[in-house]
């Protein structure tokens, strides 16, 4: 065969080669940017730190939800992408693509769980549901000291009120200190707006003292649009110098003590945060006091109340008066009414 023959058939040879792996490569690229057919559901995967993506692609495989791990692979070292996948727990949607999970992979758009703090928590309640949420890793183990407020940037305040109470999305495996740095930065947020719209003539010197006001009306409603009422009740005791007489505050000193009735001898015995016994706000708040109560603590109604009591209808809302006269009797229909609500129940 001479020279020239020679040449034309490996020159022909090479473009059918070309063509094969181009068609190749052309199908590969439809099938890398098509919906994956077997997912029919959303599916949750996990990768660990440091997995390679081939033992990703092995692992789908298995489950049925990619057909071609290898050509997976090869595009995504193609693209540059094969070593930047991140570790999480992903969701795979239905109509997700090779390519568009890839992608997920390497932004690191994981599985985010919800973890829910309650309004009108204790921060010890706020940590123990934050522990015992399986998504989470505890790291906390001796609670919310001093150098953990100093971690979250805020050394010397007590953590009680420093957090606020919402909906907040996290990864699994987050720790606990990150929830508490969402939550306290969130509570800086809103306090300090709040304080920024305060009312001027209030008796509250600082944002703290806004606070604490925010978490005592907090645990004192039961009906949501009192809350700026019942906050009117405490300014207006606050600037005339009276004690503001208020139940959760005297349960929350009693700490362990409280053994779920509030008695005459629990009225009688001072601690710092008995504001039967003592003039002015408790030393820090008693809970967590959600956006509405921080309103109501810096935007109270414009009312002379001076008393309020539970109407003991249970609809948690309260009878409110100016004078003690009026609230006498407004006790003594509670008072009736409570009666008569247990020769009911017997």
């Amino acid at each position: 065969m001479s020279r020239g023959r020679r040449f034309g058939l490996v020159l022909a040879l090479l473009l059918v080669g070309a063509g094969i792996a181009g068609a190749a490569y052309g199908w590969a690229l439809r099938w890398y940017h098509a919906p994956i057919p077997a997912l029919e559901s959303s599916t949750v995967i996990e990768i660990s730190s440091g997995e390679p993506l081939g033992s990703v692609a092995d692992r789908l495989a298995r489950r049925g939800l990619l057909a071609h791990p290898r050509v997976f692979s090869f595009l995504a070292r193609r693209a540059g992408k094969a070593g930047r996948i991140r570790a999480g727990e992903y969701a795979i949607e239905p109509g997700t693509s090779p390519a568009a999970l890839l992608d997920q992979l390497v932004e690191g758009r994981v599985v985010l769980h919800p973890v829910t703090l309650v309004e009108g928590w204790t921060i010890a309640e706020a940590l123990a549901a934050i522990q015992a949420n399986e998504v989470l890793k505890p790291t906390l183990r001796g609670g919310i000291d001093a150098a953990v407020m100093t971690r979250l940037g805020s050394g010397g305040l007590a953590p009680e009120g420093e957090f606020f109470p919402d909906t907040y999305l996290l990864p699994r495996g987050a720790s606990d200190l990150e929830v508490l740095k969402l939550a306290h930065a969130r509570m800086i947020d809103r306090l300090t707006a709040a304080w920024a719209s305060r009312r001027q003539d209030l008796p509250l010197a600082t944002p703290y003292e806004a606070l604490v006001l925010a978490s005592i009306i907090e645990k004192e409603t039961g009906a949501p649009e009192e809350r700026p009422r019942i906050a009117a009740v405490f300014i207006n005791r606050l600037r005339r110098g009276m004690r503001l007489q208020t139940d959760p505050t005297v349960i929350y000193g009693l700490g362990d003590a409280y053994d779920g009735s509030l008695h005459k001898r629990d009225l009688l015995a001072d601690t710092p945060y008995n504001t039967y016994t003592r003039g002015g706000l408790p030393p820090t708040p008693i809970a967590l006091p959600g956006e509405a109560a921080l309103e109501a603590a810096v935007r109270p109604s414009e009312s002379e109340d001076l008393y309020f009591v539970a109407t003991g209808l249970g609809d948690g809302r309260h009878e409110f008066s100016r004078t003690l006269a009026e609230h006498n009797a407004a006790v003594a229909r509670y008072l009736q009414r409570l009666r008569q609500a247990r020769s009911k129940q017997r």
